[in-house]
């Protein structure tokens, strides 16, 4: 099953590309649709790898552009495929996307010969990659779900230690030594939470402490503090989680 996210800001345009991705005969889920980048990334930053396979995505939207979103999508879920939308028939673009990270270009009105044809080849990847996780997972040793807890214990030590970097998955399977399937798989099981879900609590927390004790501090320096290079999608985050935005919570704090 290959699971697609759309995000483009002209809602036409995007029901029509839901539309087309709807005829393809492979399987398809439509994981999410929504109107810009920082949208996007709110419901990207709950998600694990294989809860999301592949985004297609306008470059021209508000409140976050295709080009910066694509990036931090990626440091997120590093396997993503992504493919470019634009009505710029402009080289330019099409560079820059592919640095960003995507995996194709495709101009506007999208050629649906083509737009399958890149489907068919994630899926490939999909499969590819989830055939390489198995062989990795069945050369581990049969005493490895005794030590499931230690991995836990692992990977929350980092996090603690590393939050305030530009951590994704692939950094932390590199850490741990395992395959970033299996260790989102076991800290899910052994914890009840992802370990993006885990991440988010642990830089909340200390965002919280920065605005209590740092009332000098901007925003914006807060969220950098912390592991966030969007002032805009951190206070988003901030609101969901806390239930008020970082300086309704610094006003709050200093009142008490």
């Amino acid at each position: 099953m290959l699971k697609v996210m759309v995000v483009d800001d002209e809602e036409q345009i995007r029901q029509g590309i839901v539309k087309i991705l709807t005829r393809y005969q492979g399987e398809l889920e439509i994981a999410g649709q929504h109107a810009n980048g920082l949208e996007a990334l709110l419901q990207i930053s709950s998600m694990e790898p294989g809860d999301l396979d592949l985004i297609l995505t306008d470059i021209e939207m508000p409140m976050m552009n295709g080009l910066d979103f694509i990036a931090q999508a990626k440091s997120k879920l590093p396997d993503l495929c992504v493919i470019m939308l634009s009505g710029y028939n402009d080289f330019e673009y099409a560079r820059r996307a592919m640095r960003a990270g995507a995996t194709d270009y495709l101009l506007k009105p999208m050629d649906k010969v083509e737009v399958f044809r890149l489907l068919a080849q994630c899926e490939e990847k999909k499969h590819a990659a989830l055939q390489h996780n198995q062989t990795k997972e069945a050369a581990l040793p049969a005493s490895a779900p005794a030590t499931e807890k230690t991995i836990v214990e692992r990977i929350r030590k980092l996090l603690g230690k590393e939050y305030s970097r530009d951590i994704d998955l692939k950094y932390i399977s590199g850490e741990i030594g395992l395959s970033s399937s299996y260790i989102s798989k076991v800290f899910s099981r052994e914890t009840g939470e992802t370990i993006t879900d885990c991440l988010n609590g642990i830089r909340i927390a200390k965002a919280k402490q920065f605005l209590r004790d740092h009332p000098n501090l901007k925003v914006y320096e807060i969220a950098h503090s912390v592991g966030y290079g969007d002032k805009i999608y951190f206070q988003k985050l901030f609101k969901r989680m806390v239930g008020v935005t970082p300086l309704e919570y610094r006003g709050g704090a200093l009142d008490g």
